[in-house]
Parts: C-alpha cells; structure tokens; sequence
C-alpha cells in the first residue's frame, strides 16, 4: 500500500509546486507602476538619438506603451544599433537585450523590479545609407523574424533574379541585413530567399535566409569612394518576399 502511495504523493507534490511556481511568476512581473517609475528615469536623462530597448523580448510591449513616444519608425525599424552611442536597456528577471551583449553600463537603478541601465560606446560612422539613397521607391516597414525593419523589399520571380543597382559612397565596409516578410507567407512557403551583393561586377557577399532566420548579417570590406551597388535577389519558390538594408561605414 505504500509503494502504491508514492506515485500519488509525487503527483501532490509536483501540482502544488506548479501552484507555487505560478503565484510567484505572476507576481514577479513589475506592475504599471514600477514601469512609469522606470520611464521617468529615462526621460529626465535622455537625449535626442538615444536607443531604448527592452529585454527580454516578449515585454517589448509594455516598454513601448510607456515609452513608444521617444521610439519614433526609424529607430523602431531599425537595421541593426551599431549607429547609436548612447543605448537604454529597461529589463525584467535578470534579462539582456541583443543590442547591449559585451557592453558595461554607465548607469544602473532597479525600479521596482525593472532594471534601467544606460550604456555608452563609439556609435559607428555612416557614410551612406541604401535605404537614405532616393535610388529605389520600394522602401518599406516590414516584419522579419517578428521584428520591424525598414527595407527594400523585392519578390523576384522563380529563376529570374532581381537585380537593383544603387549608387553609394563607400567607406571600408558594407553592412547590411536580409530576411524574408510576413509571417504568413513564411509559413505557407517554406523555401529560402537569397541575396547576393555586387560591387563593380564582383560579388563581395552572399546570404540564404530561410523562414526561421529572421535579420541575417552580411559584410564585405570595400574601398572608400563612390561605387554602384549591385542587390540581387533570387527565390525558387513565387511570392518570396525577401527584404534587405545596408549602411556604408567607415
């Protein structure tokens, strides 16, 4: 009857542990309060460019709603943050934005379970921006990986590669991103996009993102000075919606 009895006692054990566990996640979460406490913060210190990020990534929300003024489309929709110096991280349960991995924070204050940390850091130089060019009216807000970004999105046609040429000043790197748009067209077409780069006839970078990817990086070195710019996307499949950004930086 005892041995019979154990299997029973760890199921009471076990339900009532997922009791206790729940109670506390439920009441780990900051309230609206600890937030708006969190969001003064950062507005009495912050400066006209500052990037706000929040971590971990499902309570991007919540930040937004107490601080989506000061996150205006092009900050949202962002490339990647290399071009921002000054960067406010607000986080919950220990948590760190991608955008501050291997930075130290100048600034740190718990609010009531809400973590606020500034960080500061050379911001990269920009000497010219495909998305800034004027060269190409597709530029669009688009969702990637379930994330914003601003790009230039194209849907090439099976076997027949797109290409878009764009003039662009060059400093001693190209960097630039490239995923496949929507959600639901990623879920009903499974094959991969691809974008390859071209400068002056010679393909300096190459990337495959599939529907899991997200924003892939790409980066080819370049020498300084005016060039064209050669984009070219490809699918196997139709309506494969593949969107890409690049900066020219020193």
């Amino acid at each position: 009857m005892r041995s019979r009895a154990i299997p029973a006692l760890l199921l009471v054990i076990v339900a009532l542990w997922e009791v206790v566990a729940a109670i506390r996640a439920a009441t780990s979460v900051p309230d609206d309060d600890a937030w708006e406490r969190a969001a003064q913060i950062v507005r009495s210190q912050h400066q006209a460019g500052d990037l706000i990020v929040f971590a971990p990534g499902w309570v991007d929300p919540v930040g937004r709603l107490h601080l989506g003024d000061l996150i205006p489309i092009e900050m949202a929709g962002r490339m990647d943050a290399a071009r921002y110096g000054r960067i406010w991280e607000l986080s919950i349960r220990g948590a760190h934005a991608p955008e501050t991995v291997g930075l130290a924070p100048v600034f740190s204050q718990d609010v009531g379970g809400v973590t606020v940390r500034r960080f500061e850091r050379a911001p990269a130089v920009v000497v010219s921006d495909v998305l800034a060019s004027g060269q190409h009216g597709a530029v669009t807000l688009a969702e990637v990986g379930f994330e914003p970004h601003r790009c230039i999105q194209v849907v090439p046609s099976p076997g027949h590669p797109q290409r878009i040429t764009i003039p662009m000043q060059l400093g001693t790197r190209l960097v630039g991103y490239a995923g496949l748009a929507d959600v639901f067209t990623r879920r009903d077409i499974r094959a991969p996009g691809s974008l390859a780069v071209e400068i002056a006839g010679r393909q300096v970078a190459q990337v495959h993102p599939g529907v899991d990817d997200g924003w892939v990086r790409f980066e080819a070195a370049t020498t300084p000075g005016p060039a064209d710019v050669t984009f070219v996307a490809s699918a196997d499949a139709p309506q494969r919606l593949i969107c890409f950004a690049a900066e020219a930086r020193q």
